[in-house]
């Protein structure tokens, strides 16, 4: 079956009214999701005039600027050239994400209710730290399973087969799927850590695996500190 994307662009109006800029740092990377990629233009212009530098990019993104939940390519090529980053958009589900992977201040703009808050530093903390204790699980775990996501853009089957070859020490076996169902996970008992190779907001979902779950991006990263520290 065919899968067509289409984006939904926002065509209202926004406030900015409650964006109070005495409190952003001088320098800002501006994140926001497709819904309001038609915005971006106004809201630079609106922060600039009020003295601050605004830093947009893109990796993956189709578009500048663009956050997706399991991406955030476009802000850690800006992260050396901010003091913090401003989402503009509703939830907290995507500047989490940000938050999550990148050690700067995040702050949040509703500009459909004129809200602006700011991501609390508390619950990324406790969130990371279960990152930090899942990769633990991982190093002490023989039987690994590996989680593959058969969806475009989330396939990482080479990253995994990779994985699982530079693993001699355990037993890893792969588990492909379209859409993960959290209830046949339990019928794998003798796995005794998980590693997910697809978007990596599965990890919000952690409390849903009987066993620790860590991220192939926190194995990466662990071993690029490993052979820096050599």
């Amino acid at each position: 079956m065919k899968i067509m994307m289409v984006e939904g662009r926002y065509k209202g109006k926004i406030n900015l009214s409650n964006l109070d800029t005495n409190i952003l740092p001088k320098n800002i990377g501006l994140a926001t999701t497709v819904q309001f990629l038609d915005y971006v233009d106004e809201i630079k212009q609106y922060l600039e005039t009020r003295g601050k530098n605004i830093f947009i990019d893109k990796n993956r993104q189709k578009y500048e600027g663009q956050l997706l939940g399991c991406d955030q390519g476009g802000a850690e090529k800006i992260k050396d050239n901010v003091n913090a980053f401003l989402y503009v958009g509703t939830g907290i589900f995507h500047p989490l994400g940000i938050a999550l992977n990148i050690d700067r201040d995040v702050f949040c703009y509703d500009p459909l209710n004129a809200v602006m808050t700011k991501i609390d530093r508390n619950q990324v903390e406790r969130y990371n730290k279960k990152r930090k204790v899942a990769y633990i699980k991982f190093l002490e775990a023989t039987e690994i399973g590996i989680l593959v996501s058969l969806k475009p853009g989330q396939n990482n089957f080479k990253k995994a087969v990779e994985l699982k070859n530079k693993l001699k020490d355990k037993n890893c076996y792969i588990f492909a799927f379209d859409t993960l169902d959290f209830s046949q996970i339990e019928n794998f008992p003798f796995i005794k850590c998980w590693v997910n190779t697809a978007c990596n907001r599965i990890l919000d979902d952690y409390d849903k695996f009987p066993m620790p779950l860590v991220d192939l991006s926190d194995i990466e990263k662990m071993e690029l500190i490993t052979i820096k520290t050599k």
